[in-house]
């Protein structure tokens, strides 16, 4: 006979099941800008509706960009490893945050659908979206961002020193009721304080401006609609696919001194 089960365990294992019942996992091989083949894993939660991309860079960069509907956020979080010959860490965290824009990425129920057909083939996307400059001026206290979403203190927990995003995000924000003690605006260049590049501030102890370029290089973003005519002649429209885009992006953030974006010497 088999042993009985505790009705302890019995709800752990429904609610195991029904957390797996919620989550559609996708891989899909890309090229990435330096001409390397990377797979991004897309990983959608219909329970929580989010999102979540993965993937990692030939030199080691691990990316990841989360899409939060419920709160309207994207989390995008880059850990660096670091150069331990020069004095840094094993590896350097950073986060950003935005606001999440319709038509950015299709929501999380149809993305937890999707299936790969090709798991060989490597993908391009259909729309290239170009390249958006971001000033990350303002720093977010990691302990009061689960305002923003409830992700981030699984997403940015080890950049908890380097979480940044916009003015004009947090003034969205406000509007909408959220503690503004958790911002703080960072130091720019005015006429008593000139912050240049970090790519060209020579001594690595100096503050400047720091540069990180990231790519999604595929993003399920909308979704294909089809027409058809019924026996009455009606025409009706159906879901019958997904449009896929390449979406870039450019994050400029104060640093405290040029160790903390020793890659922007290579760009």
């Amino acid at each position: 006979m088999c042993p009985l089960v505790s009705a302890r365990h019995l709800v752990w294992l429904l609610l195991l099941w029904c957390c797996k019942a919620s989550l559609g996992e996708l891989k899909v091989r890309v090229r990435l800008e330096d001409g390397q083949v990377a797979e991004e894993s897309l990983l959608a939660d219909s329970e929580r509706d989010c999102i979540t991309l993965e993937f990692r860079k030939a030199d080691g960069t691990f990316i990841t960009y989360m899409a939060d509907f419920k709160q309207e956020v994207k989390i995008f979080r880059i850990l660096i490893l670091g150069e331990l010959e020069r004095g840094q860490s094993q590896f350097q965290a950073l986060c950003f945050i935005t606001q999440l824009q319709n038509n950015e990425i299709i929501p999380s129920e149809s993305m937890a659908k999707l299936r790969q057909k090709n798991p060989h083939t490597v993908r391009q996307a259909e729309d290239l979206r170009g390249f958006e400059n971001l000033q990350m001026d303002v720093a977010v206290n990691f302990t009061k961002g689960i305002q923003l979403s409830s992700h981030i203190h699984n997403v940015c927990a080890e950049a908890r020193e380097a979480i940044y995003t916009r003015q004009e995000d947090v003034r969205a924000w406000l509007k909408k009721g959220v503690d503004g003690s958790m911002f703080e605006v960072l130091p720019q260049s005015s006429s008593l304080l000139v912050l240049h590049p970090c790519k060209v501030c020579s001594h690595d102890w100096k503050a400047c401006i720091c540069s990180y370029r990231l790519s999604l290089e595929w993003i399920p973003c909308s979704l294909k609609y089809c027409k058809t005519r019924d026996s009455s002649g009606k025409t009706t429209s159906y879901k019958c696919g997904i449009r896929s885009c390449q979406k870039g992006y450019m994050f400029h953030f104060y640093v405290t001194q040029k160790q903390l974006c020793l890659w922007d010497e290579e760009t």
